[in-house]
């Protein structure tokens, strides 16, 4: 009876740590990591380093100066040499070290291993990047980033650089128009497309860049950021001016570097390689942001005339996606399918598209549309992404790299709040001035009544 009320008394506060510890791993993962996941990984990696590198193949036959050392100091057994490792550095996400390579090994072969380390270190994740020739950066995760974003706190980007999701290395995915000049987002109704365009708009809302927006569900999505747009569309009849008053826009601005720069009048846009980043500061024209959200409307047409307004609109973004970069125009194409079955340049504009950012779609054929020409495997990424997860999306771009990120919940109301904060740093452009959405004035709130004094009565 004395030994069972002794393990009831030692087992109740164990079950309540153990339960405790549950809780704030599937709840709070981050704090769990910091406190139990980081120093058990740690010391499995010091204690184990040299066999799980020999059992994931990723040790060498030493040198004989090596051997000869060994037998002459130890009289031990000669062992394989692992890669050289650096110095632990623990994040709030995971751990960081660096490796020397081994002669004769290559960054492959440690990404080759990266699930076997994992496994081996008791972590979510281990990303393998390349730092230099020999030299390569573990990064491993210890939670899944992704179930719940949290932003890093250092994710301020520069001019034209959006900090606009986390990847699952837990490294923030940053949007860079000069980098990448043109985009293309693509997801399903609910996939969270709108969220990460959201999170574009009031990244750039407060620098000094103009911002244009098509949306031809009536505005529903853009009208709400009017007070930071430089112009707005939100049918195709009005797409349709707004294009062609781009355009004459862009042609201003090569015509600016032709004169800047000496360059005949006559040579044609094609041929002109310099950009507006070659102006003097007080010579250079603001750069300019177009959202285009559901691109798809400005395909369907229902009549010869709007086939043939259709097939306008299209030939003015091909103009913009080929040409507007050195114009410092860069656009953000957004839309729940993009493909050849939209209609004749569909596919050609999609080619200019450089950046590729896929939701949750409803079929494959529309994960290929955006990633098919990057990687297979980015296909069938973005093809498992379940619909419980809305922002979670596969972003790539032709050069073939591609990653798995997330965007972070933000309210509609903060993202107009933003922009109505950031009015004041709308550019003057002439050539938008038709387009300035209007903007209604916002209600102001009458003060409450004073209250006035009761007299005491007796």
């Amino acid at each position: 009876m004395t030994d069972l009320t002794t393990l009831l008394e030692v087992g109740g506060p164990v079950a309540a740590l153990g339960g405790g510890a549950a809780y704030t791993r599937a709840k709070h993962p981050g704090a769990y990591w910091s406190a139990v996941g980081l120093p058990i990984s740690t010391a499995r990696l010091l204690s184990s380093y040299g066999s799980v590198m020999e059992a994931c193949g990723l040790t060498v036959t030493p040198s004989r100066l090596r051997v000869l050392a060994v037998k002459a100091t130890t009289r031990g057994e000669v062992r394989p040499v692992p890669p050289r490792r650096g110095i632990i550095r623990p994040t709030t996400t995971g751990l960081r070290l660096r490796l020397r390579l081994a002669p004769g090994q290559e960054p492959a072969d440690v990404a080759a291993s990266a699930e076997r380390l994992r496994h081996a270190w008791g972590v979510h994740a281990v990303y393998v990047t390349t730092v230099k020739p020999g030299v390569v950066d573990l990064r491993l995760v210890g939670y899944d980033v992704l179930r719940k974003v949290r932003m890093p706190r250092k994710t301020e980007g520069g001019f034209l650089q959006v900090p606009v999701a986390l990847r699952e290395d837990a490294t923030p995915f940053v949007r860079d128009y000069r980098a990448v000049p043109h985009g293309l987002s693509l997801g399903a109704t609910l996939s969270g497309k709108s969220m990460y365009l959201r999170h574009l708009v009031t990244g750039l809302a407060p620098q000094s860049v103009a911002l244009v927006g098509i949306d031809c569900k009536r505005g529903v999505e853009l009208a709400p950021f009017a007070p930071r747009l430089s112009a707005l569309a939100t049918d195709p009849e009005q797409a349709a001016e707004l294009l062609p008053a781009l355009i004459k826009e862009m042609e201003d601005r090569y015509d600016l570097i032709k004169a800047r720069q000496g360059i005949a009048p006559g040579t044609p846009d094609e041929e002109i390689t310099s950009d507006i980043w070659g102006l003097p500061e007080q010579q250079r024209p603001v750069p300019v942001v177009l959202f285009v959200d559901e691109v798809a409307e400005l395909f369907l047409v229902a009549t010869k005339k709007e086939e043939e307004r259709r097939d306008e609109m299209v030939t003015q973004l091909i103009r913009l996606a080929q040409l507007g970069r050195a114009a410092g125009i860069y656009l953000e194409v957004c839309g729940q399918r993009f493909g050849a079955e939209l209609g004749k340049g569909a596919t050609m504009l999609r080619a200019q598209l450089t950046g590729r950012v896929c939701h949750r779609v409803n079929d494959e054929a529309s994960a290929k549309m955006a990633l098919g020409d990057i990687a297979p495997e980015a296909v069938s990424a973005a093809c498992a992404i379940p619909a419980e997860r809305p922002g979670l999306a596969v972003a790539g771009d032709t050069s073939g790299g591609w990653s798995r990120i997330r965007t972070p919940y933000l309210s509609l109301a903060d993202a107009a709040e933003t922009c109505r904060a950031s009015a004041h740093m709308v550019p003057d452009l002439p050539a938008l001035k038709p387009f300035r959405p209007s903007v209604p004035a916002q209600p102001v709130e009458s003060p409450a009544p004073a209250v006035k004094p009761r007299p005491v009565t007796g």
